[in-house]
């Protein structure tokens, strides 16, 4: 009998690309093997992302293509299925069974531990799709198979949701509310990721620092708490963690960035806005004001941290001044990397249906302003590191024969024409090109 293939795209956050490695994790255990194409797979997912509506758009354009492939392996005798997966399955799940009945199942981010039922559904059903929308009682993390280090670099998911509701912001609506694991759950995956390979963990959450997970004791911890368990693990060299919410920063979480030496030196803390009057209306907890005393009390706590961040342009109501403020946060901040974009309306939130709504031009020039700047500092950065010699892990293969691409402490793309035995291997390397978005570097000594 042939062994069945899977082939996933994924949309979106880092969250996202988590969740995908977790359901391949599922597919393996059920015998399932990637596939380089869709048109090679017998199982298509798209695990989608439902924060931008282009992104939205996108999946609908892909599952179109998906169906092109299913009808042609069909007339080779070759059952296909087709899965959607994610945020906007949560979101739009009546806009996929009118847009796409062709689609096989659907389910939301909190569901998909339940993909083996979901797939024998189909099988004892064919041609009646599958829909899970529903928010679990339990936490999918129960029920998910051992996460495995396959690199240097190894994610784990210790909180998901969010209780902010920001005004633009669908998360809370298709990831639910807050939820933390167990410290101790959290302790055992990324001890055993230690122990296969993994050199560096990124802790994920959509607002990572409101972790509360409990300890084995029941008592509830908070994220400082879980980082100085993780650092203590021998063979861990590297702590990240995103996305962080300013609010939540607190006093213990800033000495963490003073005393723990596996933290590193970059952190993204998104403002959205640099106008007090334009994040009140998006229902942030923070202002301007706020975000500069916490930029400035972990800056202070390690003088070499830096920032990235994410902006927002043309929400409803941003004029010329709250745009400018914008500008000045950029121009104080100086941040070395950052995503921006334009407002986009998402169906169900607040802001879609608020007054005074930004023209597309306006917002478009708006944008092309403000990615000027932020390139500007994101290039001056990476070019005040050539000459300097910096530790590089290294986690995946390069274009070229014997190039291998890694990462530094602030993030920044490294690519160096390396032996293969440096794969997955931290390496120090010192800088000898740089361009808006990435370094070259060779092996020191």
């Amino acid at each position: 009998m042939n062994k069945k293939h899977y082939y996933i795209k994924t949309f979106g956050c880092q969250m996202n690309v988590y969740d995908s490695e977790r359901i391949a994790n599922i597919l393996e255990t059920l015998g399932y093997s990637p596939a380089n194409t869709p048109k090679a797979a017998d199982l298509i997912i798209f695990n989608t992302c439902h924060i931008r509506e282009k992104a939205a758009e996108k999946v609908f354009s892909d599952l179109g293509r998906a169906y092109n492939i299913k009808q042609e392996r069909a007339e080779e005798g070759k059952d296909t299925i087709i899965g959607v997966m994610g945020c906007v399955v949560q979101a739009e799940d009546e806009q996929i069974a009118k847009r796409a009945p062709f689609v096989d199942f659907a389910t939301g981010p909190l569901t998909y531990h339940r993909l083996p039922e979901i797939l024998a559904k189909i099988g004892r059903k064919k041609g009646h799709p599958v829909i899970d929308t529903e928010f679990p009682v339990e936490s999918k993390f129960d029920f998910l198979p051992e996460n495995h280090s396959t690199g240097g670099c190894s994610y784990i998911a210790i909180q998901e949701g969010c209780n902010n509701f920001c005004t633009y912001c669908v998360v809370p609506y298709t990831r639910g509310v807050e939820c933390s694991r167990p410290v101790e759950d959290v302790l055992t995956e990324a001890k055993r990721l230690v122990s296969e390979g993994t050199l560096e963990i990124n802790l994920l959450g959509q607002n990572v620092n409101s972790y509360h997970g409990e300890d084995k004791n029941g008592k509830e911890r908070n994220l400082a708490y879980l980082l100085r368990e993780i650092a203590q693990i021998d063979g861990l060299q590297r702590i990240r963690y995103t996305t962080s919410y300013p609010a939540d920063v607190d006093d213990d979480l800033v000495a963490c960035h003073h005393d723990l030496k596996q933290l590193m030196p970059y952190l993204h803390l998104p403002i959205q806005s640099g106008s007090d009057k334009i994040l009140k209306a998006m229902n942030r907890r923070h202002n301007s004001a706020d975000y500069l005393r916490v930029v400035e009390k972990l800056q202070n706590a390690n003088p070499d941290l830096r920032m990235s961040s994410d902006f927002i342009v043309g929400f409803p109501g941003e004029d010329d001044a709250d745009f400018q403020a914008t500008l000045d946060i950029v121009n104080q901040v100086k941040f070395i990397q950052a995503f921006s974009f334009k407002y986009s309306r998402r169906a169900g939130t607040p802001a879609a249906v608020m007054k005074n709504q930004v023209e597309e031009k306006v917002k478009k020039e708006r944008l092309d302003i403000l990615q000027d700047l932020l390139f500007s500092y994101q290039r001056k950065f990476n070019e005040a590191s050539v000459g300097k010699v910096m530790p590089v892990l290294f986690d995946m293969k390069g274009r070229h024969a014997g190039q291998l691409i890694g990462r530094t402490p602030y993030m920044q793309n490294l690519h160096a024409e390396i032996g293969k035995e440096f794969l997955n291997k931290i390496v120090n390397v010192k800088v000898t090109e740089a361009t808006t978005n990435s370094l070259s570097g060779i092996k020191e000594g």
